[in-house]
């Protein structure tokens, strides 16, 4: 889910350096008109990405639903395809049956443009989706990006290619990304016509400009592209293809921008592309690291590549990339030294670090901070994973337990249960991480509404807990007389399972007997903390309502001492409950809203629409028919966000109906359905911003 937005959908910020395109842009967008699919192709660094970014926002008013961009270019593989474009349009799918069902769902009554970007590397698995979801949604266009055509049934292909070289585009692109004004004679168009207005090919020359002058750069690629083919570094030629003749003069042009880098740019470059999202200089660092390239001297070959735009500039965050394109070739040297599975194994150790950091501050002040870092880094960590599983799976258990919890809290639960089933399948771990990441897994089976599994892996989990704290006699290095973390969170687990299957008795007396037995207050751990929460919710659901409001104000109290969201935010929620029970609707308004503001600073869409339900109700105890028409229309478009029927704790979905009926009643069925009609369909983030405005503001 994402902050407030003035329009639907999501799109990348336009390149402020697009130059011409002007007949290629109205061939695109008379196809997106009459076609459900449009598929831009052309060669590697030709502008596929920039044209149909274009596009996308040229046409982005003419889809109701909006229109939404998938970088294919992170993926490694097929298997999270349908993960990454569900999450790619705000689909923070909690639903067990299979991921394109659900995506399927999301899309079936919608107008939307869904952006794909290079295709190429999964044409195949890519062309089955675009068939399977244009079949099952009407409203759908598509447009892709490739290197070649998807090959399904409809599909307008349009063939992108390099700009005219002796043109007025080429030379403008080449003074743009230079940041000087050639004339139209001399060195500059020389350079233009050599590189074939090939856009990445002029890029990385105007790059080479800005260091060395134009006519230097003119005389060094006439004796680049008038050597022998074989003399051309011409790495990326595969011996399977048949390459046109234009590839030649991009891997020739990337090849002398490679020649022209300094050895330890050349090595920083070849190391970079194990990369397949975003880096910041302390990932780079430690991946890329070794040999001359340290702590001294790599930032400045970073500097480089940056200069001479092999490397994009960092972003607001800090953050760096490369182009697919570009990353490939630097790829290709990395297998040349023989350091490819050495990095990716430095690579993933690395990300497996900084998973287990983020486990470590979760409970604390810098649990948000780190919150955000495992989403920053979300594909580097997949792409680690799907290493581990290959060469280490007991590795593999212990990166994917510690960011299953941050994943789920994020709304990946696919993502996190397909990462925890397959690593305890291969890992032969015991103890710890198998008893951490059976709670996760638990946790994630949980919030899909997978009661019946749920229940299996909480009895796996609390076995595993009970093997790996009291393997050991009492009084050794691991034995313990009482029970530790594990245990604890073995029994939030199945507290957290009785609470949401209507079994509060069971809840209370599951944790309140391991808490019993545990020394420590709540703030001494992360599962301490849990446990207590669960209880709260026991106690709530047992209608012991003063009690449990009581313990609820502590620990909220001790979270706002520790800085700690999560726990808070479910709080809130309790305390929002808890005010309904006891007839005092303002006070759960209240609670309700700080519920919200802590989901959405999570960006957790299943917390959002829990918590637009519980302010929803609220609103209509308290007789604001209107408001709560609205809440509950937005609350229910954060519901379709993760493809499962409202659904939340029994108690409050009784008072929901009983206080939705009066209200209902109240201004009249029209005007209600009216008004939440207007916001299910209306801006889900435009909805909730509504919500947390609160009485007295329009």
């Amino acid at each position: 889910m994402r902050d407030t937005a003035s329009v639907r959908g999501h799109l990348p910020d336009e390149n402020p350096g697009f130059v011409g395109r002007r007949t290629e842009l109205e061939r695109v967008s008379a196809a997106l008109a009459e076609h459900r699919l449009v598929t831009v192709t052309g060669v590697g660094g030709v502008g596929k990405t920039r044209l149909a970014l274009r596009a996308a926002h040229r046409a982005a008013e003419r889809y109701p639903d909006g229109a939404w961009w998938t970088d294919l270019g992170q993926l490694d593989g097929e298997r999270l395809l349908v993960a990454l474009v569900a999450d790619s349009v705000d689909l923070a799918d909690h639903t067990p049956g299979t991921s394109a069902a659900g995506l399927c769902r999301r899309l079936a009554d919608d107008r939307l443009l869904l952006v794909l970007d290079s295709c190429e590397h999964l044409a195949e698995p890519c062309a089955r989706l675009v068939a399977e979801l244009l079949a099952a949604a009407p409203g759908l266009t598509v447009l892709a990006t490739s290197r070649r055509p998807l090959g399904v049934a409809g599909e307008e292909t349009i063939a992108l290619d390099p700009l005219p070289p002796a043109g007025p585009d080429a030379l403008a692109l080449l003074r743009r990304a230079a940041g000087e004004d050639f004339p139209a004679a001399g060195p500059a168009g020389e350079i233009c016509v050599r590189l074939e207005g090939i856009p990445l090919a002029l890029e990385l020359a105007a790059a080479q400009i800005r260091l060395q002058g134009a006519e230097a750069v003119r005389d060094q690629l006439g004796s680049r592209l008038d050597a022998p083919p074989g003399a051309r570094f011409d790495l990326l030629a595969h011996t399977e293809r048949v390459w046109p003749g234009r590839h030649q003069t991009l891997r020739a042009a990337i090849g002398w921008s490679h020649e022209l880098s300094t050895p330890l740019e050349r090595l920083l470059w070849a190391r970079l592309s194990v990369f397949r999202g975003p880096f910041d200089l302390a990932s780079a660092t430690a991946v890329c690291g070794g040999g001359p390239l340290d702590r001294a001297t790599l930032p400045e070959a970073l500097d480089g590549l940056v200069r001479s735009s092999v490397v994009r500039p960092p972003d607001a965050a800090g953050r760096h990339r490369m182009l697919d394109t570009i990353r490939e070739y630097g790829a290709t040297w990395l297998d040349r030294t023989g350091e490819a599975g050495t990095v990716a194994d430095r690579h993933a150790a690395h990300f497996r670090g900084l998973a287990r950091r983020a486990e470590t501050e979760w409970h604390g002040a810098r649990q948000l901070r780190w919150y955000r870092t495992v989403d920053a880094h979300h594909t580097d960590l997949r792409t680690a994973l799907d290493r581990l599983l290959r060469t280490d799976p007991d590795a593999a258990l212990d990166l994917v337990g510690s960011v299953a919890f941050a994943w789920s809290c994020r709304g990946r639960l696919r993502e996190a249960r397909d990462g925890l089933e397959q690593a305890l399948v291969l890992s032969e771990a015991r103890g710890r991480v198998r008893a951490r990441a059976l709670w996760a897994l638990g946790v994630t089976l949980v919030l899909q509404g997978e009661f019946g599994p749920a229940q299996d892996v909480s009895e796996r989990c609390a076995r595993e807990a009970r093997h790996a704290e009291y393997a050991e006699p009492a009084g050794t290095a691991t034995g313990r007389d009482r029970p530790g973390d594990l245990t604890l969170d073995a029994a939030a687990l199945a507290g957290l399972l009785a609470l949401t299957t209507g079994r509060p008795t069971a809840a209370d007396v599951v944790v309140g007997h391991v808490l019993d037995a545990a020394r420590g207050g709540p703030a001494d751990s992360a599962a301490r903390l849990r446990c207590h929460l669960v209880r709260v919710f026991a106690l709530t659901g047992l209608g012991r309502l003063a009690e449990a409001r009581e313990r609820a104000l502590r620990l909220r109290a001790l979270c706002e001492e520790l800085d700690e969201h999560w726990t808070r935010t479910a709080l809130e929620y309790q305390l929002a409950l808890t005010g309904l029970l006891e007839g005092d609707p303002a006070a759960a308004s209240v609670h309700a809203r700080a519920m919200l503001e802590g989901t959405r600073r999570l960006g957790a869409s299943l917390g959002v629409a829990l918590g637009l339900d519980v302010l929803a109700t609220a609103l209509a105890a308290a007789g604001e028919g209107e408001r709560a028409a609205d809440v509950s229309g937005t609350g229910e478009a954060y519901w379709r966000s993760t493809g499962q029927p409202r659904r939340g704790l029994p108690g409050l979905r009784a008072l929901h109906e009983k206080y939705t009926d009066t209200v209902r009643a109240s201004i009249g069925e029209p005007a209600y359905e009216e008004i939440f009609l207007r916001a299910l369909t209306g801006l889900p983030q435009d909805g909730l911003d509504r919500a947390l405005r609160g009485p007295g503001h329009a």
